[in-house]
C-alpha cells in the first residue's frame, strides 16, 4: 500500500507541474492535485522504515548514505537536498537550500522547476527557455528539473555507494542517466549525467544553490581564475513583478570584489563576500579559463567562517565553461517567494546567462568573445557531464580560498591568510567518469 500511496504523490507532482507548465489553472483541477499531494504524503509518511522512498520537505525522495555523507534526490525534478556532510561528527554541515515554499500548504507554482525547488540539479536546456526554437518550447531549465525521474537502482560497490535515477525527455527527444555517488572516507557527492539522443544544439549545467546566513558579507566567495565576468546585461528583477536588482545591467570586471552597482557614484559591490545588501535578487556571469591554462578543474568555494567549512565545486571547464552566480537575498517579493528568500546559486553552466535555449544557440555577447554558449549534442554519441561537490572542515581564522593545490587523488585549500587543508578527492573523476 506505501508504494500505492508514493505513486499518488509523483503522479499529483507530475499533474500540477504539467497543469503548470501547460497553462492549465483552473482552482478545481489545482484543489484536486492538492488535495491529493497531502492525502498521499500523509499516507507514505507512515510507511515502513525500510520504505527505500521518504517524503522530505514534501518531495518523494531516494536516500543514500555512508558514514560520512546523507543525500536525498527528489524523484521529481531529480533535486539534491537535504545533504548532511561530517554526518559522523557533532557537527554536521548542511550547506544546500531547500525552498521555503515546502514547508507552506500545496499550492500551485509558476513552473514545473519551482515545486521541487532546492539544492543542486541538472538543468537541460538551462535557462528560462521563454522562447520557442525549432518547434520545441521547453519549460524553465528543461523537462529534467520538473518532470518524475524514475529510480534504476541503489548499490554498493567497494567503497562507492550509488543511486542511480534516469529520465526520457519529450520536447527534444532523448534519455538522461543521473548518477550520484558516495565514496567512503570522502566528505564529497560525485555526479555523472549521461545524455543520450538530444541532438543539437544546448545549453546545460548544474545549478547547485546553497543555503546563505542572514549576517552580511559573512560568507567568502572565491574561484579559479577567470577570463571576465559580466552582469546580466538586460532587467534581471523586474520591479513591475514585485522584483529588485542593485547590479549595473552589463557591467564587465575582472575581480568580484569591484562589480558596478546600479546607482551613480554608489561604491562597487564585493560579490566575494555574501550575502549582499537585503532587499536585492541579482545575476552575474563568470567565464572560466580552460583546462589547458589552469592545468586541473575550474572551482568555486564558499568559506561559512562563523561554521568552520568551506563548501566546493569542482568541473572540467571544458565542458561546462561559465560559473552563474544567483544571488537572491530577499529581492523577490511575488509568489512564491514573498520576499522570504535568502539563497545563493553557483551555477556550473555552459550556457548564456539564464536565457534559455534560443539567447543560448544563436550570436550573443558571449560567442562574439569567442566563448560558447552551448554543448552540441549528437545522437550516436552519449554526452558524460561529470560534477563535484562537497565541504571541507577548517580551522578558526581560514577567511578566503586564495588557490588549490591539486595532486593525485587529493587537493589542499590554501585561505588568503595562509592556512592549508588537504582533502581526499578523486577530481580524476571529471575527465575520466571513474572512481
Amino acid at each position: 500500500m506505501a508504494m500505492n500511496h508514493l505513486q499518488t504523490i509523483l503522479e499529483s507532482s507530475a499533474l500540477l507541474a504539467g497543469c503548470m507548465q501547460s497553462g492549465c489553472m483552473q482552482a478545481g483541477c489545482m484543489l484536486a492535485v492538492a488535495g491529493a499531494m497531502v492525502v498521499g504524503t500523509a499516507a507514505a509518511g507512515a510507511a515502513a522504515a525500510d520504505e527505500p522512498v521518504r517524503i522530505i520537505h514534501s518531495q518523494p525522495s531516494h536516500v543514500i548514505a555512508n558514514s560520512q555523507v546523507e543525500l536525498a534526490v527528489t524523484s521529481l525534478g531529480g533535486h539534491m537536498s537535504p545533504v548532511t556532510f561530517f554526518r559522523d561528527t557533532a557537527q554536521p554541515v548542511n550547506p544546500y537550500y531547500v525552498s521555503p515554499w515546502q514547508f507552506d500548504p500545496p499550492a500551485a507554482m509558476p513552473v514545473p522547476v519551482l515545486v521541487p525547488l532546492r539544492g543542486d540539479f541538472f538543468c537541460m536546456p538551462f535557462g528560462g527557455n521563454t522562447d520557442e526554437v525549432g518547434g520545441e518550447r521547453h519549460p524553465p531549465h528543461g523537462e529534467v528539473a520538473g518532470s518524475a525521474w524514475q529510480h534504476l537502482g541503489t548499490k554498493h560497490s567497494g567503497p562507492v555507494t550509488s543511486v542511480t535515477l534516469a529520465l526520457d525527455t519529450t520536447v527534444r527527444r532523448g534519455r538522461v542517466t543521473k548518477e550520484l555517488s558516495l565514496v567512503e572516507g570522502h566528505n564529497i557527492v560525485y555526479s555523472k549525467h549521461t545524455i543520450e539522443g538530444f541532438a543539437g544544439p544546448v545549453p546545460l549545467g548544474h545549478h547547485a544553490t546553497l543555503a546563505m546566513p542572514d549576517k552580511e558579507g559573512s560568507v567568502r566567495i572565491s574561484t579559479s581564475s577567470i577570463r571576465f565576468g559580466m552582469t546580466y546585461p538586460g532587467v534581471f528583477s523586474d520591479p513591475g513583478k514585485g522584483e529588485y536588482q542593485r547590479l549595473l545591467p552589463g557591467a564587465r570586471f575582472t575581480n568580484l570584489n569591484k562589480v558596478p552597482v546600479g546607482w551613480k557614484g554608489a561604491p562597487d559591490a564585493d560579490l566575494s563576500r555574501l550575502p549582499g545588501q537585503t532587499g536585492f535578487a541579482d545575476l552575474i556571469q563568470l567565464i572560466n579559463q580552460p583546462w589547458e591554462q589552469t592545468k586541473g578543474p575550474a572551482w568555486t568555494t564558499a568559506t561559512f567562517a562563523d561554521a568552520g567549512y568551506v563548501w566546493f565545486s569542482l568541473k572540467d571547464p571544458d565542458v561546462l565553461r561559465t560559473t552563474v552566480f544567483w544571488m537572491e537575498n530577499h529581492g523577490r517579493h511575488g509568489h512564491p517567494w514573498n520576499g522570504r528568500n535568502n539563497c545563493l546559486g553557483l551555477e556550473d553552466v555552459t550556457a548564456y546567462f539564464a536565457d534559455g535555449l534560443a539567447a543560448s544557440v544563436k550570436d550573443n555577447l558571449l560567442t562574439k568573445e569567442g566563448i560558447p554558449t552551448c554543448l552540441v549534442l549528437r545522437e550516436d554519441r552519449p554526452t558524460t557531464v561529470n560534477y563535484i561537490q562537497g565541504a571541507v572542515r577548517v580551522s578558526a581564522g581560514f577567511d578566503i580560498v586564495a588557490r588549490i593545490e591539486f595532486a593525485p587523488g587529493q587537493m589542499t585549500l590554501i585561505s588568503g591568510n595562509g592556512g592549508r587543508v588537504t582533502v581526499p578527492v578523486r577530481h580524476e573523476f571529471l575527465r575520466t567518469g571513474s572512481l
